[in-house]
């Protein structure tokens, strides 16, 4: 298992609308989320930033996302949720969320 924690801007006009479709998220994109491999997803925010945290345990991650990112439901939601977001700056070429690295872990 891998823990990933990731950052992205959330636009303030949007914020509302962006935590009412977090509080019924499309079951099958869920159920997507689930057959890549994550678990214990969260997202957290403080001050128009999104602090998302989750577990893979899977054993191909690039290929989870992939299959991820193929998924016809999953594209819809992701239309929906891009023009809401505000990518960080300094992200990674070809990040949207900016993966961040873990400095400390306590079980």
């Amino acid at each position: 298992m891998k823990r990933y924690g990731q950052i992205i801007g959330v636009k303030p006009e949007h914020f509302e609308e962006y935590k009412k479709y977090h509080a019924a998220v499309w079951p099958e994109v869920l159920k997507m989320i689930t057959l890549c491999n994550i678990r214990n997803y969260s997202i957290f925010h403080k001050d128009n930033q999104l602090f998302a945290y989750f577990e893979y345990h899977g054993t191909d991650f690039a290929a989870d996302m992939a299959k991820m990112a193929a998924d016809e439901t999953t594209q819809k939601w992701w239309a929906v949720m891009e023009p809401m977001q505000q990518p960080v700056e300094n992200r990674k070429e070809g990040e949207w969320w900016a993966n961040m690295e873990e400095v400390f872990h306590l079980d």
